[in-house]
């Protein structure tokens, strides 16, 4: 088996287990913390004339049913995602709410799309997971219709999002096998490195690129701090192998380690974020 395969299959294996199982059982803080994210993202879509939208790695839907409420009969918004948990979530929500959305469960770099089908593709925090980007952004290019907008928010990297990798580092000493991370692997810091994003999409057939610097305040409960910490990212996938006098001892550590971050009932803290925007070219005119 191939590296890429190897990858694909460790997304896969990860999105449908432990990670997946995570968010949706966090679903309703994670979608409180990145409420401003969503926010910005439903605000591209009222100023573009985009009436099919794709959200992809739509996760447990919340921008996805966002987008489908503002588009109303007007249009429909579908979310792609490669967790059977998060889309079951997903779409428990959306038949709750009676919003007109839909959900695929497969992965957008290779799905096959109805060609031409979307004028406007929209991401929060979804994209940075492909083994093979550049095929990945081909096919939703295939899957665009020409002069269709792409907007997408993506993390920076992790030297200015220290809030995202405090529970890991303060953690460390007590776990030494807690799973690094790798630049440019498939992960929250994927798309890290600007020039690597612009090229990524230069070479996936985009064009108009623009991928600028936005930091955006974000908050949830002090209250939800120990499970927020418990449950996510590299230290959540592994705090529940380990004996009950670690973990004890983890979670203290690791929640003192926050304190920086905690003013009164609330966590505050900054989402260092790349706001990337780009266009599908229209078709060129036959000769």
């Amino acid at each position: 088996m191939n590296v890429a395969s190897q990858t694909d299959d460790e997304q896969m294996a990860l999105w449908n287990g432990p990670a997946g199982r995570a968010w949706v059982e966090t679903q309703e803080l994670l979608d409180q913390m990145f409420k401003p994210i969503e926010d910005l993202l439903v605000e591209a879509v009222f100023a573009s004339s985009g009436r099919r939208v794709l959200d992809v790695g739509c996760g447990t839907g919340s921008t996805t049913l966002a987008v489908a409420r503002l588009l109303g009969e007007k249009g429909r918004c579908t979310g792609i995602d490669i967790s059977e948990p998060m889309l079951t979530a997903a779409q428990a929500r959306a038949e709750r709410q009676s919003t007109p959305a839909s959900f695929i469960r497969a992965n957008a770099q290779n799905h096959a799309f109805e060609p031409a089908s979307f004028d406007m593709l929209i991401s929060r925090f979804g994209v940075m997971f492909f083994d093979d980007p550049v095929r990945a952004f081909a096919n939703l290019r295939r899957a665009a219709k020409d002069d269709a907008q792409m907007r997408f928010l993506a993390w920076r990297s992790p030297s200015e999002n220290p809030f995202m990798t405090t529970a890991e580092r303060a953690a460390a000493p007590l776990l030494p096998n807690i799973p690094a991370r790798r630049p440019d692997a498939p992960g929250q810091f994927a798309f890290a490195d600007q020039r690597r994003v612009h090229r990524i999409l230069e070479e996936s057939g985009w064009t108009e690129i623009d991928i600028r610097p936005i930091d955006v305040a974000c908050t949830l409960p002090e209250k939800e701090l120990v499970r927020y910490l418990t449950r996510l990212g590299p230290l959540g996938r592994i705090l529940h192998e380990v004996d009950d006098r670690t973990r004890t001892q983890v979670i203290e550590t690791v929640r003192a380690a926050f304190e920086p971050y905690v003013h009164g009932a609330e966590v505050r803290f900054t989402a260092a974020c790349w706001m990337i925007g780009a266009r599908a070219p229209s078709a060129t005119a036959a000769p």
